[in-house]
Parts: structure tokens; sequence; C-alpha cells
């Protein structure tokens, strides 16, 4: 290796890089997460619709664990239930659906979030004509728009992309390849094993040692060149690419899913009248945007196992179990 790298990942890989002391073994090599973490970039202003029909009584509001303590603008759905609004964790979408047949005289309104890994779900659940006492909040977003946006921004010198292994199973190699020609960074596919990742580090440090701007695929046992065709069908028939709201990062184009017209009835935000806020800022001191930007390292915020633990989270990147900070506090557990 002719210089030290910095390489851009996810959290899925974070965890195993962490968890395996990886970056012991390579320290030539500057490993730094991306936001791929879909609660920690989830917009708050999305969440905050959530809050507000749990907590007038509008709707029975349903999402995943790890998105259930995550604030909007001003409270969390955990925060909603404990003043009374009737909000349910679930494992899929499809625990929502019962609860809407359970239900039949109420509103169930589901905050779905999550990459291409799991907007096939929501899709296919739509497809299948569902009670309509059932809505959804589409939160999902697209990894290669935030990708090609964080190569634009410039802010640190990225020499190489660790690709998501869960999410390439879904739209397959091919979106990276362009990102990778027009801004000259090579990426990898990479599984979530440690020598997936070791693996995958190696095959980019050739790459970029050889002057290289092409995406490989390590992850070949799961992702496949095109990818899960009927997955992607499914998304398009229910979805459109819309601009979207990062949190902690900003509004970036192309990179999130609206419901198609046909199926705006489905729709929460177009069914139900709900005003919130839109402004929002990082809590003070919160230096969550800087850790999904791959500016820093979570130990570098000031609030870092000060204030801020899993018990105790003062940003989104320390809520999740995918979150950076998170993933930090319970493997390095570094305070200063």
């Amino acid at each position: 290796m002719r210089h030290t790298a910095r390489i851009a990942g996810w959290p899925k890989h974070e965890y195993t890089i962490t968890h395996y002391g990886i970056r012991s073994l390579i320290p030539n090599v500057d490993l730094r997460a991306g936001p791929g973490c879909p609660v920690c970039v989830a917009s708050p202003v999305k969440i905050e619709v959530a809050v507000q029909m749990a907590l007038k009584g509008k709707a029975i509001v349903t999402t995943f664990g790890d998105m259930f303590r995550v604030k909007g603008v001003n409270y969390s759905l955990m925060d909603v239930k404990s003043m009374g609004g009737d909000v349910r964790v679930v494992y899929s979408i499809y625990d929502s659906i019962k609860i809407a047949e359970r239900n039949p005289s109420r509103e169930v309104v589901h905050l779905a979030i999550g990459f291409e890994t799991t907007a096939p779900s929501t899709a296919s659940i739509l497809l299948k004509n569902p009670p309509k006492n059932f809505h959804i909040i589409s939160a999902h977003l697209l990894i290669p728009p935030i990708m090609d946006y964080l190569l634009k921004l410039g802010e640190i010198k990225i020499d190489g992309f660790i690709c998501p292994g869960h999410v390439s199973t879904i739209i397959g190699v091919e979106p990276y390849i362009p990102i990778a020609v027009k801004n000259k960074v090579p990426m990898v596919i990479v599984g979530f094993e440690p020598i997936d990742v070791l693996l995958g580090v190696a095959m980019l440090i050739d790459m970029i040692n050889e002057g290289r701007f092409e995406v490989e695929n390590e992850y070949g046992r799961a992702v496949k060149f095109e990818g899960n065709v009927k997955a992607k069908k499914i998304m398009r028939e229910v979805f459109k690419i819309s601009d979207a709201y990062w949190r902690g990062i900003g509004r970036v184009s192309s990179s999130g899913l609206e419901l198609k017209d046909e199926f705006e009835r489905f729709d929460a935000l177009k069914t139900f009248n709900v005003a919130v806020e839109e402004k929002y800022d990082m809590p003070p001191g919160c230096r969550c945007g800087d850790v999904l930007r791959g500016l820093i390292m979570p130990e570098e915020c000031p609030l870092f196992g000060k204030i801020c633990n899993p018990a105790n989270p003062v940003g989104p990147c320390m809520v999740s179990s995918e979150g950076s900070c998170a993933i930090a506090y319970k493997h390095i557990k570094v305070f200063t």
C-alpha cells in the first residue's frame, strides 16, 4: 500500500470492524462509518407526524423497536406512549396489518423506515390490498444517492467505499458503477463477517494502488449483478423516487421513496391533516451529523459517554444498535 487510505463503510460493517478489533489489524487504513443506520437518519419531521397522530388519538401508530426511542422534532414515540398515546412496537409491517384487521373501527399508521432492504416488504403489502384503515408514513431512503452526495460534498477525502451487502442483495452491482466512475472512487460490495471486511478492504487497496475506479463484488454468495429483480419490480410499482431529508446531513436529491398517486389512499401524510414544525436542529453539543458524514469518530463527540449513552441517548446515533455511537459505546467504552 502506497499511502494511508480512508475507506467509508456502513454501520453493519462498523459493528464487525469494532467488535473484532479490525482497525488494530490494519492501522494504515482509516475506516469511517457512513450514514447507513436508517433510524439515525430518518426525517425528524416524519417521526413528528407519527408522534402527533398518536398524541392526538388520530391513529394507532406502529413502528420498529429501534425507532421507538428516536425523537422527532419534540417527542419520541416512546414519550407519546408514556403520555397515553396508542403506540405499538412491531417486528414487521405484517404485524401492523394484523393490528388493522383486529381494529377495523380505528385507523392504523405504520412508520415505514429503512433502505432498499425493507422497502420491498412495504411495497408488497400495499399490492395485496390491505385493510382500508391501514396507512403508512414512508421514510424509506436510497443508498446510492447518499454515496454520491457525500462524495460531492468533499468534506473529507474518501479513497474507497465499502458498499452495504444487505442493500446490494436488492439493488445489485450496477447502481454503484456510474458513481464510482464519475467520482473516481473504487467500491467493493462486502458481507458482514470479519473475513468479508478484511477481504473487501484488501480489494479496495489493490484498486486504489492500481488507479482503478471499479465496483467489485466480494459478497458474491449473496449479491448478483442484477440484484433481486422481483423486489426491484415491486418497489417500482408502488414507489416513486423523490428528494428526501436525512437527519444530520440535509436534503438529498432523488434519495427517498414516496407512494405513487395510485397508492396515495395509503399515504398517512395525505390522509390525515397533521401540522408539525418543520424546523429541526441537532441537540446542543451533539455531533451526530458529523459522525454520520464520517467527519469524526463517535468518541470525538464531546457528549459521548458523558451525558449521551444508550440509557440516555442525546442524538440518534446512540439510540439504535446500528448507530455508530451505540456501537462505539458498547465495544470501545472510551470515556473522556
